[in-house]
C-alpha cells in the first residue's frame, strides 16, 4: 500500500497521502475496526495468480436505513489500462445490490479524472451530473462527476 501510494497519479486524484508504513498499517488497522463496526467495507483487489496488490475498492458513507453507499476504488500504476478497476467495481455492485440488498450506489470521481469516468462508464453507473467544487484536492476544489447505479439497472 506504501508503494502504491507514492505513485503521482494517486497523488493527484486523492487526497491521502503515504509518508511512512507506519501511517499506512494505522489505515488498515482503522479499516479493520471500520468492518467490524460495519461501516466502511473495504478489500483488496489481488492478482489471483501472485497474490499482489492491484488495488482497492470500498463502500464508504454507507446509509443503511435508505439503502445507499458510495463505491471508491484505486488502483496500481501496474494494474492501470487493464479493466481491473471496472470488473472490481461491477463485481462490488452487484454484491451490494443483488446479494445485500442496497437500493443506490454512488460513485464520485473528479471531473478531469477521465480515466475514472471510463470505469464507472464500464462498472454500469449511470452519469446523473456534476457536483460542483465539491471535493478538495491538494490541488484546490474539484468538481465531481456523479455517476450511480440502482438495483435493476
Amino acid at each position: 500500500m506504501h508503494a502504491a501510494f507514492q505513485d503521482p497519479e494517486i497523488h493527484r486524484w486523492h487526497v491521502r497521502a503515504a509518508d511512512s508504513e507506519a501511517e499506512v498499517g494505522g489505515w488498515i488497522e482503522e479499516w479493520v475496526r471500520a468492518w467490524a463496526e460495519e461501516r466502511a467495507p473495504q478489500w483488496a483487489v489481488a492478482d489471483a495468480d501472485t497474490d499482489g496488490l492491484l488495488g482497492r475498492v470500498a463502500l464508504r458513507e454507507i446509509h443503511l436505513d435508505d439503502g445507499t453507499a458510495e463505491v471508491a476504488y484505486w488502483t496500481t500504476a501496474e494494474a492501470r489500462g487493464q479493466g481491473v478497476a471496472a470488473r472490481a467495481t461491477t463485481t462490488l455492485a452487484r454484491w451490494a445490490l443483488d446479494d445485500i440488498g442496497f437500493h443506490r450506489l454512488e460513485l464520485l470521481h473528479a471531473v478531469r479524472n477521465e480515466a475514472s469516468c471510463r470505469v464507472a462508464a464500464k462498472a454500469g453507473f449511470l452519469l446523473e451530473g456534476t457536483k460542483r467544487s465539491s471535493a478538495l484536492h491538494r490541488d484546490g476544489w474539484h468538481d465531481m462527476h456523479l455517476h450511480a447505479r440502482v438495483q435493476g439497472d
